[in-house]
Protein backbone atom coordinates (compact mmCIF):
# COMPACT_ATOMS: atom_id res chain seq x y z
CA UNK A 1 0.00 0.00 0.00
CA UNK A 2 1.53 3.45 -1.37
CA UNK A 3 0.52 6.80 1.26
CA UNK A 4 -0.09 9.22 -1.41
CA UNK A 5 0.94 12.81 -0.18
CA UNK A 6 1.91 15.68 -1.79
CA UNK A 7 5.38 17.84 -1.31
CA UNK A 8 2.90 20.45 1.01
CA UNK A 9 1.98 17.52 2.93
CA UNK A 10 5.52 16.07 3.45
CA UNK A 11 6.73 19.19 4.70
CA UNK A 12 3.74 20.15 6.74
CA UNK A 13 4.07 16.40 8.74
CA UNK A 14 7.83 17.40 9.09
CA UNK A 15 7.10 20.91 10.26
CA UNK A 16 5.02 19.03 12.93
CA UNK A 17 7.45 16.80 14.23
CA UNK A 18 10.09 19.35 14.32
CA UNK A 19 7.49 21.06 16.59
CA UNK A 20 6.62 18.33 18.90
CA UNK A 21 10.20 17.32 19.50
CA UNK A 22 11.22 21.26 20.72
CA UNK A 23 7.86 20.84 22.92
CA UNK A 24 9.86 17.53 24.00
CA UNK A 25 13.06 18.76 24.33
CA UNK A 26 11.95 21.86 26.21
CA UNK A 27 10.25 19.62 28.83
CA UNK A 28 11.55 19.73 32.80
CA UNK A 29 11.05 15.99 32.60
CA UNK A 30 13.21 15.05 29.02
CA UNK A 31 16.11 17.36 30.12
CA UNK A 32 16.23 15.84 33.29
CA UNK A 33 16.24 12.57 31.63
CA UNK A 34 18.74 13.75 28.87
CA UNK A 35 21.44 15.53 31.67
CA UNK A 36 21.36 12.30 33.70
CA UNK A 37 24.85 10.16 33.40
CA UNK A 38 22.79 7.07 32.71
CA UNK A 39 21.02 8.32 29.51
CA UNK A 40 22.78 7.00 26.00
CA UNK A 41 22.63 6.44 22.79
CA UNK A 42 24.53 4.60 20.35
CA UNK A 43 25.38 7.29 18.00
CA UNK A 44 25.47 10.15 20.88
CA UNK A 45 22.63 11.88 19.38
CA UNK A 46 20.21 13.71 20.96
CA UNK A 47 16.66 14.86 20.50
CA UNK A 48 17.42 18.48 19.11
CA UNK A 49 19.96 16.73 16.53
CA UNK A 50 17.15 15.03 15.34
CA UNK A 51 15.16 18.46 15.35
CA UNK A 52 17.99 20.12 13.00
CA UNK A 53 18.22 16.99 10.83
CA UNK A 54 14.11 17.39 10.38
CA UNK A 55 14.84 21.16 9.44
CA UNK A 56 17.31 20.25 7.24
CA UNK A 57 15.11 18.09 4.98
CA UNK A 58 12.65 20.90 4.70
CA UNK A 59 14.92 23.02 3.61
CA UNK A 60 15.91 20.78 1.13
CA UNK A 61 12.66 19.83 -0.16
CA UNK A 62 12.07 24.01 -0.68
CA UNK A 63 15.19 24.02 -2.76
CA UNK A 64 13.74 21.62 -5.25
CA UNK A 65 10.72 23.10 -5.06
CA UNK A 66 12.24 26.54 -5.95
CA UNK A 67 14.24 25.03 -8.95
CA UNK A 68 11.39 23.21 -10.04
CA UNK A 69 9.44 26.41 -10.21
CA UNK A 70 11.95 28.49 -11.53
CA UNK A 71 12.31 25.68 -13.78
CA UNK A 72 8.38 25.87 -15.17
CA UNK A 73 8.85 29.65 -15.56
CA UNK A 74 11.62 29.47 -18.10
CA UNK A 75 14.06 30.39 -15.83
CA UNK A 76 16.20 27.43 -15.34
CA UNK A 77 16.03 23.55 -16.63
CA UNK A 78 14.91 20.67 -15.13
CA UNK A 79 16.08 17.39 -15.95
Amino acid sequence: MEIKLTTQEIRTILQGCQYTLRLVGSSKDYRRLQSSEYFSTSNDVVLNDAFNILGEVVDAIVQVEQFCQQGESGHGTVN
